[in-house]
């Protein structure tokens, strides 16, 4: 337990703690961070859609010129639909094509993929002497297992340095791990019955700030070096070790995440070209001014048709948009693997 703590003698000023979760590193919105990365891809996509279908509506509907005098005399449907076939057959060909790069990583000679097998074994091994029990299979359990190993030295830390001489240590060593076992009991909890595939392993992932963490334990190493003995050194050097071992492990699985979502972004919009296309081929051979004449709800029930129509063929492109919005997020807020801050929201 820590001694009495002098505060009038601290330098509070000091940056211990750390920004724990994802939304408090970024400086950001809940909604926003929550579109980008929480909600289902899915979801995301039908509320694209469904924008998109009530702009194209009230905007047809109250602009200039009128859709019917238009459609009877231009190739509107012609063009429009037209262009769309072409979008939707290039744009399924390139994203197939990124869907085999990425497969591609997977496959090679004899050679490489045992030497792929051993590093994996290797950071198995270490894994297994650092949590004293074999190396979970379960990603979330694996990510959770390191989780709890950090939480146990960072207690071992407050606890092992609670005597030493120094209010300001002390007060530095106390913010720091009330900090760390606060944001290990919250991971933890992120992590329970988690299942890879979907993004909520790799979410809570990212709400653990390792990084800062294991700056903040070599800058007090650092800072500190006069107050601190060898077992003292060798507890937060410990902490170091587990904090150290999670950005690789993390990196492993947002890699494999990144697989499976491109995969999965790949299959998604071969099974979305199809309707895509035969709505535009519909629309392109039997659809003129007159095949839905009257109107709903104020609205020319062309307008509506085509409306529908369009959002139908642009499915495969907002797919795409809604999977690669959360791919390149996750890229850029973990392009360092290694304790550096890219911008000051990110601690």
């Amino acid at each position: 337990m820590s001694s009495e703590i002098d505060e009038s003698s601290i330098d509070t000023d000091v940056d211990v703690s750390t920004a724990n979760t994802m939304r408090e590193r970024a400086g950001e919105n809940r909604f926003k961070l929550w579109l980008l990365l929480h909600a289902n891809r899915l979801i995301v996509t039908g509320a694209l859609a469904l924008a998109i279908f009530v702009v194209f509506v009230v905007a047809v509907a109250i602009l200039p010129p009128p859709l019917i005098p238009q459609l009877s005399s231009q190739d509107t449907i012609e063009t429009m639909f037209s262009t769309m076939i072409s979008a939707v057959i290039t744009g399924t060909t390139l994203v197939v094509t990124i869907g085999q790069l990425v497969l591609s990583q997977e496959n090679g000679p004899l050679g490489d993929q045992r030497a792929r097998m051993e590093d994996s074994m290797d950071f198995r091994d270490y894994t297994e002497e650092l949590i004293g029990s074999p190396s979970p299979a379960d990603p979330s359990t694996f990510l959770r297992s390191l989780v709890d190993v950090s939480q146990d030295r960072a207690e071992a830390v407050r606890d092992g340095l609670g005597d030493i001489d120094s209010d300001q240590l002390q007060w530095e060593v106390d913010e720091f791990t009330d900090s760390l076992i606060g944001n290990s009991k919250f991971v933890r909890e992120q992590l329970d019955g988690a299942e890879f595939g979907s993004f909520d392993v790799l979410f809570a992932a990212l709400n653990y700030n390792y990084g800062w963490k294991i700056f903040q334990v070599e800058r007090i190493l650092y800072d500190h070096e006069e107050d601190l003995g060898p077992p003292e050194n060798n507890l937060l050097n410990e902490l170091k070790d587990a904090l150290t071992m999670f950005g690789p492990a993390r990196e492993h699985i947002k890699t494999l995440y990144f697989e499976w979502a491109l995969v999965t972004l790949s299959q998604l919009i071969l099974y979305a070209s199809i309707p895509a296309l035969a709505v535009a081929g519909i629309m392109l051979t039997v659809v003129d001014a007159g095949t839905l004449p009257g109107s709903t709800l104020g609205v020319e029930n062309m307008t509506w048709l085509i409306g529908g129509a369009f959002t139908v063929t642009l499915t495969p492109f907002l797919l795409f948009i809604s999977y690669i919005s959360r791919i390149v997020t996750i890229a850029k807020r973990t392009l360092a693997i290694e304790p550096l801050i890219l911008r000051e929201s990110q601690r």
